[in-house]
């Protein structure tokens, strides 16, 4: 399938699921979904793939088993590249984040970051990374910070909010727009993603690429 363009009624889709998060509601629309939803993502990313190599899209259902929310549908539809400092795109009702690095980081991973955080001889080049994929209104996914300082470090420390990130990861959020319905939706998301590049080289030159990516949960 050649990529046209995200469907518009995808947008409608999960605006309508979000009321209606039920099994019935699901199989009801269930071809609206395969039709409007998935298809022109999957070839959304096949044209992705050719640049920033193979894609895997997340299934449709929650994981139910320790969370107090047991509606079963995921309120989004997401796909990340099949590397360990990954790139990732979602899409829901309320826009697209773009985004990459790495969301489930290693304990030693983590603590790596925060040494070079701590370390004035190494912190100047992740602040000037940091400076440049800002440039291009991405900024470190803050979701699951501590809200405290990590064990070792002062809340007084200059940056204590980079201390705090759980995530070595950055995000942009872009809100429904018309282009996402046009093909020019592909090359601007290639674009940002080549911003999400930097970062991920960063990551991998500076933590190793002995690192989880994104797994099936959203970021």
């Amino acid at each position: 399938m050649t990529f046209t363009g995200l469907h518009p009624d995808a947008a409608a889709f999960y605006a309508e699921l979000r009321v209606n998060n039920t099994k019935t509601w699901w199989l009801e629309n269930k071809a609206r979904y395969d039709d409007h939803v998935r298809a022109p993502f999957d070839a959304l990313g096949a044209q992705l793939a050719t640049e920033f190599g193979p894609l895997k899209t997340f299934r449709p259902y929650r994981d139910v088993r320790f969370s107090a929310d047991k509606t079963p549908y995921k309120l989004h539809i997401g796909t990340v590249t099949r590397a360990p400092v990954a790139h990732y795109l979602q899409f829901s009702d309320e826009g697209i984040v773009i985004g990459g690095g790495v969301y489930d980081v290693p304990a030693a991973a983590l603590k790596r970051f925060r040494e070079i955080i701590d370390d004035n001889r190494l912190f100047g080049d992740l602040d000037a990374t940091l400076d440049e994929v800002r440039a291009d209104g991405f900024e470190p996914m803050t979701d699951g910070s501590l809200t405290t300082a990590p064990r070792g470090y002062s809340v007084d420390h200059p940056q204590i909010a980079l201390l705090r990130l759980k995530r070595v990861a950055i995000g942009r959020s872009e809100p429904l727009a018309e282009w996402m319905w046009t093909p020019d939706a592909a090359p601007i998301i290639a674009a940002r993603w080549r911003t999400v590049s930097v970062w991920n080289e960063w990551v991998s030159e500076n933590l190793g690429t002995d690192v989880t990516g994104f797994r099936s949960g959203r970021p």
